[in-house]
């Protein structure tokens, strides 16, 4: 009886042993399919192959190939560990710069140069306004492990391929056929998805990032030519905007106010009615507007491009263009202004720090952040600070009572990404320190909920947008200065979630005044009368913007 038990239930060794099969041929299966789906990643990612699904991975990567040859030559144990975990990090780092790029893509409409690396910093402080410094710490440091996982990962399975390559005359026949067919196969032989075979993904992504960064290093000299060649850089000051004498004007750029603003369905209709309320109560108060567009070099992002192009006529798509701009002698509308007799003021509600750059390239006599303007109110994200409460402290500190002509560019942020919680107007009267803006946070649907869907995303995006015009309309009736001049603009589109892919860079501008002799000056520009481009309304680079204005207001010779 005893022995019949014996001979069906099998022995604890013989448990063991089998458990043992099992758990080998699972790690086995791992670390193959991480060597053949891994590296096929980056260019699954930049391909964008969403259609294709899971069978975008489907290939032979060269770079595994590669790696296990290698390790099969190579007889030195611990050089078989460096050159294992060299590979991981470098497919590694093809991913990461991969989705990088595919994030700069979606976002700002502009691939993602290495050169530009601090922008990542600027990344960073836009999603710890949106979900907090903690809840954003958790998500880096989330991510830089899964980088360090990915690379163990694929090291640990290029050496445990490796070995059993080594060890057995099957695998070195496999690795020689599938050598064999990559070679014949080359990149011309498309599997049905439309993806190549033979398969380089990991080290093209890392060859276009390098190439890439090589043309944006070569088109430096072309910005600094574009630097240098500047018609007005010795007219004298006194001739310099002379048009504009004894006049405050003020540049107001109002966040990711682009064309989808004033086309895009389900957002326009919303803000027509706002810039169409405008134009009555302006005109009321003796107001009259021209409007066009401008082409902005940015997108979704990256505000500071938008303002060096306009403020200098140059050109400046990237950071490394703007760094190579900032770092110069070009002459700036601030600066020019500044010359010519104005108080310069920069007003950046959303700045919390000192920027340097604005008094040693723009030149301003004043900058004004979210520090030292009295703010006693709630937070609304990353606008910190209600575009309606900056316009009333601008007011009250440079405008009111007797004073010098003042220039200022001032930065309207409440419509900036994640366009949620979102303040509303308030009576002017009201606005005080801002603690009347108290409930309004509550009162609106948080980031997180928001962004659970895009339609709701692009309707708080209009709504966003509406409230900053109202905000610059309240601003214009409620101050009493004939001598106002207000070029308000957007500086980029909405990310794509908003303008949809494809999206032009056009973005409105328009000239307020209640002077005649401004639009005179401006008659030959052939501006649409009012508050809303239209169709036929004129397009300009917006790097052509500073010319125009220096022409049409500067004293002839």
């Amino acid at each position: 009886m005893s022995t019949s038990v014996r001979g069906r239930i099998p022995s604890a060794s013989r448990l063991g042993s089998s458990s043992r099969r099992g758990s080998g041929f699972a790690a086995k299966a791992v670390a193959v399919a991480a060597l053949v789906m891994v590296p096929l990643a980056p260019g699954l990612l930049a391909a964008d192959r969403s259609a294709a699904g899971s069978a975008g991975l489907i290939g032979i990567p060269v770079e595994s190939l590669l790696i296990v040859l290698l390790l099969v030559i190579v007889p030195w144990r611990a050089v078989r560990r460096v050159l294992a975990g060299i590979f991981g990090a470098f497919v590694t780092a093809a991913l990461v710069l991969t989705g990088v790029d595919r994030g700069f893509r979606a976002t700002v409409g502009t691939p993602f140069v290495l050169v530009d690396w601090p922008q990542l910093g600027s990344a960073y402080g836009v999603v710890v306004d949106a979900v907090g410094a903690f809840s954003a710490q958790l998500i880096l440091v989330g991510l830089l492990c899964a980088i360090l996982a990915c690379a163990t990962l694929l090291a640990w399975a290029a050496m445990r391929v490796a070995r059993m390559v080594r060890t057995r005359a099957a695998g070195r026949a496999v690795i020689a056929a599938l050598a064999v067919v990559w070679l014949v196969a080359g990149a011309v032989a498309p599997l049905p998805t439309g993806a190549p075979l033979a398969a380089a993904a990991a080290v093209g992504s890392v060859e276009t990032a390098v190439t890439r960064t090589e043309s944006v290093l070569a088109a430096q000299a072309a910005v600094a030519r574009a630097i240098s060649e500047d018609p007005f850089a010795d007219v004298p000051s006194t001739r310099l905007l002379a048009g504009l004498r004894g006049k405050d004007v003020v540049i107001a750029f109002v966040e990711s106010y682009g064309r989808v603003a004033l086309e895009g369905q389900g957002i326009a209709e919303g803000v027509t009615d706002v810039l169409r309320a405008g134009n009555s109560s302006l005109a009321a108060e003796g107001y009259t507007a021209r409007s066009a567009w401008l082409t902005s070099p940015t997108y979704g992002g990256l505000s500071w491009l938008a303002h060096g192009t306009l403020q200098t006529g140059v050109w400046t798509p990237t950071q490394s263009s703007y760094d190579q701009l900032v770092a110069s002698d070009r002459l700036s509308l601030s600066r020019a202004f500044g010359d010519a007799g104005w108080r310069t003021v920069s007003d950046v509600p959303s700045d919390s720090e000192t920027w340097s750059i604005g008094s040693s390239f723009y030149r301003y006599d004043s900058l004004l952040d979210a520090r030292g303007v009295g703010y006693r109110g709630p937070g609304f994200g990353y606008a910190r600070i209600p575009d309606q409460f900056t316009l009333k402290h601008f007011a009250d500190t440079e405008l009111a009572g007797p004073h010098d002509p003042v220039m200022a560019e001032i930065d309207l942020v409440s419509s900036h990404t994640p366009w949620a919680p979102l303040p509303q107007l308030v009576p002017w009267e009201q606005i005080g320190d801002g603690s009347v803006y108290d409930p309004q946070p509550g009162q609106s649907q948080s980031a997180g909920t928001v962004w659970q869907n895009a339609k709701t995303v692009q309707r708080f995006y209009g709504q966003s947008v509406q409230y900053s015009l109202g905000s610059l309309f309240s601003f214009l009736e409620n101050v009493d200065d004939p001598n106002l001049v207000v070029i308000v603009l957007g500086d980029h589109q909405p990310a794509a979630i908003v303008s949809g892919p494809g999206a032009s860079h056009d973005v409105p501008i328009s000239v307020i005044a209640r002077d005649p002799a401004v639009f005179t000056a401006i008659d030959d520009w052939g501006w649409t009368p009012g508050l809303r481009p239209g169709g036929t309304s004129p397009v300009w680079r917006m790097d052509a913007f500073r010319d125009r204005l220096f022409t049409a207001f500067s004293e002839r010779p």
